[in-house]
């Protein structure tokens, strides 16, 4: 979101660049407060995003996740603290407050990046076709894994083109260990020396048991993985397994699961539910336990329906559990926000599967990151215009530079689509 303010010290940031929130409390303008107010944001109503008095400053947003704009913020924060003079804020008055453009939440560009082992040992980033990361060899049989780049290197170089997330999901046979992953935690320790935006890392975040006989919980991993440099932590299997236990008890929680845990530690915006749908065909929408819709993607027999069945193990378990069961019960559970993969689009650039994407997030209050499908910069205004989807997943297009980060967002400010320009 933006920051609206008066004051010179927010000059060339304010209204025209955005910053990045987390939290869901809000501090209101009032009589004793105007005096210290920097800057408000707008979200339903005015609420104040920045605080000055004196030489003491106070942000909601995270400038250290801001991108270049959050940078330039500090350093001119660190140099007014350095004078020896420190003017009090310029004042918000209401003339200043009705005259100046209500800030607005962005649509997020999220750059993925599965990481994993190759045959030769060495940690590389790779793409899946319909979640199969090997290429074909010429008489059909499975050949030797993608390999797209270091996890580091394109990390920085998306940071550098303007994405606005960056997610890691480590899909490496190594996970087995998580809490003890030396080249996934490097990873994240090398990349948040030069990488300004969030960073997420899915996989293996669950509990379990290691081959010293060990036991390592969910929050011990992601705790890990924080230390690390994460920002947040996206749980793909063991969110099923809690969502399933959660209808199973009556729609409770018992504090036990994954989700909970680390929720509670961390904060629910440090949660993240990666869901892995893939659809399944049907006949009609009668005498079905599952939530079917009508779909325009006609099935391979001419099926006009089908129900999203979530699958565990990086999609190659199916679960009898539906994708719409899936995400209210981790909402509860108090998740932060949605991933919402699609098996069925992966690698297939033919774009978002929009009545997935559109059904889920008629179902939830959390943010939906889209994610599977995107072949061209149409597909993402495509995505924000049919759905409530805040933010968007890619990863191919931008491995292969068929599409560069920075078309997307020049496409989507044609279509008056807000987004964060640094």
């Amino acid at each position: 979101n933006g920051v609206r303010s008066s004051d010179p010290l927010l000059q060339g940031i304010s209204e025209l660049k955005q910053v990045y929130f987390v939290h869901s409390y809000k501090a209101e303008l009032c009589s004793e407060n105007k005096d210290w107010v920097l800057s408000l944001t707008d979200y339903g109503s005015p609420f104040i995003s920045a605080i000055r008095k004196g030489k003491v400053f106070a942000m909601q947003f995270h400038p250290e996740k801001s991108g270049k704009t959050g940078l330039e913020l500090i350093g001119k924060v660190l140099q007014t603290c350095l004078t020896e003079s420190v003017q009090p804020p310029l004042k918000l008055g209401n003339a200043d407050r009705k005259n100046q453009v209500a800030t607005k939440m962005c649509n997020r560009i999220i750059a993925c990046l599965d990481v994993r082992s190759n045959d030769d040992g060495d940690l590389v980033v790779t793409k899946g076709d319909c979640y199969d990361v090997r290429e074909k060899s010429a008489d059909g049989k499975k050949g030797q894994v993608r390999n797209l780049g270091k996890p580091v290197a394109l990390a920085e170089r998306y940071y550098n083109e303007g994405a606005d997330e960056i997610t890691f999901l480590n899909i490496t046979s190594f996970r087995e260990m998580p809490a003890t992953d030396a080249p996934m935690l490097k990873v994240l320790e090398e990349t948040s020396k030069n990488v300004f935006v969030p960073l997420t890392i899915g996989g293996g975040i669950r509990n379990y048991t290691d081959k010293t006989g060990k036991k390592w919980s969910a929050l011990d991993v992601a705790s890990a993985y924080f230390r690390a440099g994460a920002d947040k932590v996206s749980i793909g299997s063991d969110s099923v397994k809690a969502a399933m236990k959660w209808w199973k008890d009556g729609k409770k929680g018992d504090g036990s699961s994954s989700i909970e845990r680390i929720s509670h530690v961390y904060g629910a915006q440090a949660v993240v539910i990666s869901v892995d749908p893939k659809r399944v065909y049907v006949d009609g929408k009668e005498n079905h336990k599952h939530t079917v819709i009508e779909t325009k993607k006609f099935g391979p027999n001419g099926e006009k329906h089908c129900w999203f069945q979530c699958t565990t193990a990086g999609g190659r378990r199916g679960a009898d559990f539906d994708v719409p069961a899936l995400v209210v019960a981790c909402e509860a559970l108090g998740a932060g926000e949605i991933l919402l993969n699609s098996i069925d689009c992966d690698g297939q650039q033919q774009g978002y599967d929009i009545e997935l994407v559109d059904l889920v997030c008629k179902l939830v209050t959390l943010p939906v990151i889209a994610s599977s499908g995107a072949g061209n910069v149409q597909h993402f205004s495509e995505l924000f215009e049919k759905t409530t989807s805040q933010a968007a997943l890619a990863s191919g297009i931008f491995h292969r530079k068929q599409v560069a980060i920075s078309s997307v967002k020049e496409h989507l400010v044609e279509k008056s689509h807000a987004v964060r320009i640094d």
